[in-house]
Formats: structure tokens, sequence, C-alpha cells
């Protein structure tokens, strides 16, 4: 008997393989296929620590050679036990610096049977950038990518790419050049990031911080402020109000603080340089907030090998089509109940800003992802699905927004006491616009029975009493009934407005 595809996965994807050589850690990501919001298969790293002893010697790590070449061997086995369809290595700076890179790369090239790209300081920014347009729509600010062996400064708006500049100030670079004293790291990191004199430009800009050490500090600062969703992109950061916490983290202050422990004792070492060189961008293009991106030169090489329409595409939505897709009963009616979903809006007199029409967007195609779960906890596994989920394209309160709404359309419109941790993430619009949405849902889903076909057909229309009635065509309405009446009762009471089920005329 042959081996039948899962039918938890895309059919039409195949596997692709990235191999990232940096400076500090070397990481394999295979991802189900190339597509606008990527998925990952399988994810494997560990820390070679390739430039640790590059400023010294000039050379790359010995120990740190002879692990990763060994290392490779079982990379590569795991790309081809996934079934990837090609293997793309890159490697960043310290390969590309040091005096013995080419015979390493000859060798890991060797094993690992295709030619590794070893980029430039230009390209690594270029694909750094790509993958902050990868994972946030329309993006505007400065993206710094802190790796092991160099800092990538690179300006975007939307899909825009501006200056770049390549500097020496990776977190294992930066410890040997200051001989481990951060006072010197910040003297090194001032000098050097002056010479990113467009760095003006990211003033009242958003500043996106890619790298394993950033990241980190940003895992740590969510430990410290008892941040209730431990989701990494997008998180953010108020570089003002925060400062504290970065001139802490960057004296070296470090092991008393809450959640260290939950940092790995290899990446806590590099925290007080990153903190360092932070607070010196900060210093520099004084940005309106920072922000941390999962995306990195991984994912924007990823997003380099899409054609352009595709890339023009929103990664949230992509990223909730195939959510539907995957989980619901029906994603077309999912995509109608998204449709229907403007019209109802304009329908009840709400403006909604671009980014609040996304989110409502999303919220649809995803409601129904939780329909096998038990009817009890189906409202609680959308929502963890939903507030937890991988796809990017939305920040933390809009998650809060889509989750809740998922949870009001399964739990009820009144019960305050749900989810706290979201209504703290999400604004009081967002709980009064996920109510809303979700009891349209409650409306809608008894009319539907979660099938394609009618949704369409439900139109709003205004009376002269002032009442608007949302009607059902005269050939389905059997469909109306006791319950859809209540679920509408619900909705008015919500809006305030008189609202009233009917059936069409002709």
């Amino acid at each position: 008997m042959g081996i039948k595809a899962s039918q938890g996965r895309l059919q039409d994807r195949r596997p692709i393989s990235i191999i990232d050589i940096g400076s500090n850690s070397i990481r394999l990501v295979i991802y189900e296929g190339i597509a606008r919001s990527p998925t990952v298969l399988f994810n494997e790293k560990m820390l070679a620590g390739l430039g640790k002893s590059l400023v010294t010697t000039g050379e790359l790590d010995p120990d740190g050679v002879s692990r990763a070449v060994e290392e490779f061997r079982r990379f590569r086995a795991l790309s081809e036990q996934a079934g990837a369809q090609s293997l793309h290595v890159l490697a960043t700076a310290a390969a590309r610096e040091a005096t013995n890179g080419p015979d390493f790369i000859a060798r890991a090239e060797e094993i690992l049977g295709t030619r590794i790209r070893v980029l430039s300081g230009r390209e690594e920014a270029q694909y750094s950038a790509f993958g902050i347009m990868s994972g946030f729509h329309k993006p505007d600010g400065i993206v710094g990518d802190l790796g092991g062996g160099s800092l990538e400064l690179v300006d975007v708006r939307d899909r825009d790419m501006g200056e770049g500049i390549t500097l020496p100030l990776g977190g294992l670079r930066l410890r040997e050049m200051s001989e481990s004293s951060v006072a010197a790291a910040t003297r090194i990191a001032r000098s050097e990031i002056a010479r990113a004199n467009w760095l003006g430009q990211g003033a009242g800009r958003a500043f996106y911080c890619v790298g394993g050490t950033w990241r980190n500090l940003a895992r740590l600062h969510m430990n410290v402020t008892g941040y209730p969703l431990e989701v990494m992109h997008y998180y953010e950061m108020d570089p003002v109000r925060h400062a504290a916490f970065l001139k802490r983290v960057a004296s070296g202050s470090i092991d008393k603080m809450k959640g260290i422990d939950r940092i790995s004792k290899n990446r806590r070492a590099l925290l007080p340089y990153g903190a360092a060189v932070l607070l010196e961008v900060i210093r520099a293009a004084k940005p309106s907030k920072i922000v941390i991106s999962a995306n990195g030169v991984r994912e924007g090489y990823l997003y380099s090998l899409l054609e352009e329409p595709v890339r023009e595409t929103d990664p949230l939505i992509s990223a909730a089509e195939e959510l539907a897709l995957l989980r619901s009963r029906s994603v077309t009616h999912a995509r109608e109940l998204a449709d229907w979903s403007t019209e109802a809006f304009q329908a009840l007199g709400i403006q909604e800003t671009e980014n609040e029409a996304r989110y409502r967007r999303a919220a649809c195609l995803m409601a129904d992802i939780g329909w096998r779960a038990h009817p009890e906890y189906r409202g609680t596994q959308s929502l963890n699905i939903i507030a937890h989920g991988s796809f990017s394209g939305i920040d933390h309160p809009g998650r809060a927004f889509i989750a809740l709404t998922n949870l009001f359309r399964h739990e009820g419109l009144f019960n305050d006491g749900l989810s706290p941790e979201m209504r703290r993430l999400a604004t009081p619009v967002y709980v009064e616009r996920a109510r809303l949405l979700g009891g349209l849902m409650r409306v809608v889903y008894l009319l539907s029975a979660s099938m394609p076909g009618i949704i369409p057909q439900l139109k709003w229309v205004k009376r002269e009493n002032g009442t608007l009635a949302l009607l059902v065509p005269r050939s389905h309405a059997a469909l109306m009934g006791e319950r859809p009446h209540g679920r509408m009762a619900h909705l008015a009471k919500v809006t305030g407005l008189d609202l009233t089920l009917g059936v069409a005329e002709a």
C-alpha cells in the first residue's frame, strides 16, 4: 500500500529547504512550499559560533567548522527525508569575511550537494528587507538585521527599498571587539552607526528588528512585563517607555530578571550587546516603535522567488484562505461570508480603516476552523489557533480581534468574562467590533447551515419605519425560524439599531 498524502497539508505545494549559515547559528528550515505566507514543515538549528574568533584570528572557529560540517550531513538527510524539491544554502558575514571561508564553503558544498550562495552585505540587507515585506502589510520604517557578525540596516516603504548599509556590529563580533565590555561595545556601536547618516529618516516610523538576539531580547521583555501572548512576530516595544529595560539589559544585570531562565545560555550572553546596539539605533533613528519580526533573510529569499503578482497579495488574507481550505467545512462559504460582511458593515453604517477591513475579512475566513471540536470548546480552540497561529501581516491587537470574534461567534455575545487576556490586547473598539461581527456570524450560520449558496442572496433593506431588515429570498423562506430571529434580536442589542429578519417579496 502506497504512502497517502495527509489531508492536513496543501496538496499543490512541494517542500523547499533553506539552510542559513550565520556567524552564530546555522539553521535548516523546510517550508511547505513557495507561498506568499510560507508555512514551516520542519525547523532545526545548531549554535556553531563560526564567527566567535573572527576578529582576533581572521578565521572561522575551528571547532565550529568541525561541528557544522558534521551537521550538514544530517541537514541534507533531513531535507531529503522531507521530500524537498530543492535545497538552497545561504551564508552570511562570517563565511564571506574569514580567510578560511572559501575552504569551509567548498567542504560544505560537497556535503550538501548544492552551490552555496555567499551573500554580500548588500544582498544580506536586501533579503532582510524582503523578509519584512513578506511578513508585514505595507511596512514603513528602518529594518535592522542583527546577526552574529554584522548588522544590516535598510529603509523600507511598502515594497520599495531605500538605502542600506552593513556594519560590523553582530553580537559575537562586538563582544570580541569590545573585549567583553558592554561600555566599550556601546562606544563602538555609536561610532559605526554614525556611518548610516540617513538613519534620521526613520524618525517617527517603525524600526523592525530581525535576528535571534533581538527576538530573545523581546522574549525577555515579554517575561518581565507578563505579556499575555507569546507570539514574537509583530511584538511591539515603545522606545521611550521601555528604555529603562533596555538599559538594564545593556548593563549586564540580567541574571535575576524574571524569565531569564527561559533564554538559552548561549543566547543570554549576547543580550547585553543586542540591547546596546538597539539603544544606539534608537538614539540615531528616533523611531516611533520597535517591532519584532519572526521573518528574516530566509523568508526574504523565499519572497524573492515569488512571481510579482503573488508578492502583491496580502500575507494575512493568504494565510486565512489557506486555513479555511484546510480546516473549515466549506472554503467557498468562508469567502462568501467575507464578501457579505463588507455589505453588512456598510448597511450598519460602520466605518473601517484599511487594517480593520483586512482583519474583518480574515476573521470571516477563519470563522469555521473549529467545527470539528466538541461544541463546548469550539470557541476556545478557535481562539487558541488564531491567537498563536504562525500567520503574518497582522499586529497583536488584530489577532485579539479575530480571536475574540470567533469566541463570540461560538460562545455568545454577552459573556464579558470571556478571555481576559485577549481583551487586554484588543482595544475597546476592537472588543465591541468583535462582538458585532460575531453576532452577524451567529445569524448567518443558522441561515446557511455552514454551506455555500445562500449568503450572497441575503440582502439588507432599510424600511420606511426605520427598521433595517435582513431579507432571505422567498425560495429559502423555510430557513426562517425562532432561533435566527432570536440571534437577530441579540445583534440588535449589540448595535443599538432596530434590526429584523424578513422574507423578500419576490
